[in-house]
C-alpha cells in the first residue's frame, strides 16, 4: 500500500466510528477518503471509483431520510422531539462525558413525549421508536460506508495496476 491509501484507509476507519460515536461526519469522512485517493492517483480509473462512491453515498443519504422517517411519522414521533432528543444528547455530552450522548437522546425523546401525551407509557411507545429509528439509520449509513470501503479496496487491490 502507497502512504496516501494508508492514509485512506485510516480515513475510511474514522469515518465508521464517526457513524458508531455520532461524534464526526463519518460517512462524509469516508467518502473525502476516496476523494483524496482520487487526486492521488488521477486516472480515469480512479475519477469512476469516486463516481460511484458519490453515487452510493446519495443513495445512503436518501434511504437514511426515507426509511426512518417514515416509520417515525407513522409512529406519531415528530421532527421537533427529534431535535429535542438531539439537544439533550448534546447537552448531557458536556455534562457526562462519553457517555452522555447515548443517554441524553432517549432521555430527551421520552421527556418531551410524557410533556405532550401525559402517559408514560405512550411517551415509552414513543422513545422505543426513536431509538429503533436511530439504529437502523446507523445500519444504512454503516451499510452505505461499508460498500464505499468494499468498493474502494476492490479497486485499488484487483483492478489498480498503476
Amino acid at each position: 500500500m502507497s502512504p496516501v491509501e494508508i492514509v485512506v484507509a485510516l480515513l475510511m476507519v474514522v469515518g465508521v466510528l464517526g457513524i458508531v460515536i455520532p461524534m464526526l461526519p463519518g460517512l462524509l469522512i469516508v467518502l473525502g477518503g476516496t476523494l483524496l485517493w482520487a487526486f492521488d492517483e488521477q486516472s480515469t480509473l480512479a475519477w469512476v471509483l469516486f463516481a460511484v462512491a458519490a453515487a452510493v453515498y446519495v443513495v445512503g443519504l436518501a434511504l437514511q431520510f426515507l426509511v426512518p422517517g417514515k416509520r417515525l411519522r407513522r409512529a406519531g414521533v415528530s421532527t421537533s422531539t427529534l431535535l429535542v432528543g438531539l439537544v439533550t444528547a448534546i447537552v448531557l455530552a458536556f455534562v457526562i462525558p462519553f457517555v452522555g450522548i447515548f443517554i441524553g437522546f432517549p432521555l430527551g425523546i421520552f421527556l418531551i413525549s410524557l410533556l405532550r401525551t401525559r402517559d408514560g407509557r405512550a411517551a415509552w411507545v414513543a422513545t422505543k421508536h426513536a431509538l429503533r429509528a436511530v439504529g437502523l439509520n446507523m445500519l444504512i449509513e454503516l451499510t452505505t460506508a461499508f460498500a464505499i470501503i468494499g468498493t474502494w479496496a476492490f479497486t485499488i487491490t484487483f483492478l489498480d495496476r498503476t
